[in-house]
């Protein structure tokens, strides 16, 4: 399995855009074929910043989405909607289990 967290700061005067952009790339994205999970959501401390979470079966999944048009339109619009610099991590994950609280 492939995890990425990826954590966008998006300028306040385009942050409705991105938004709208970024609803629409989760529901886009969590019908692809080898998506697990695909979550996007605004950080507490900082409601400009917003954060990815994504888990894809293996490589080929996550080479898919690179190549879907919403993902790529997303991409696109990216820069200018930025207010810094994304921070993208991948994980490659070789087991997890849910934990009981």
């Amino acid at each position: 399995m492939i995890v990425i967290h990826a954590s966008f700061p998006i300028d306040p005067d385009r942050r409705e855009e991105a938004l709208e952009l970024i609803e629409d790339l989760v529901d886009e994205s969590q019908t692809e074929d080898g998506m697990i999970d695909y979550r996007a959501t605004t950080d507490v401390a900082e409601p400009n910043v917003v954060r990815f979470f994504e888990r894809y079966e293996d490589e080929a999944a996550l080479g898919a989405h690179t190549q879907t048009g919403h993902f790529q339109e997303f991409e696109a619009a990216l820069p200018d909607l930025l207010a810094g610099d994304p921070e993208v991590t991948r994980f490659d994950v070789e087991s997890a289990e849910e934990l009981e609280l």
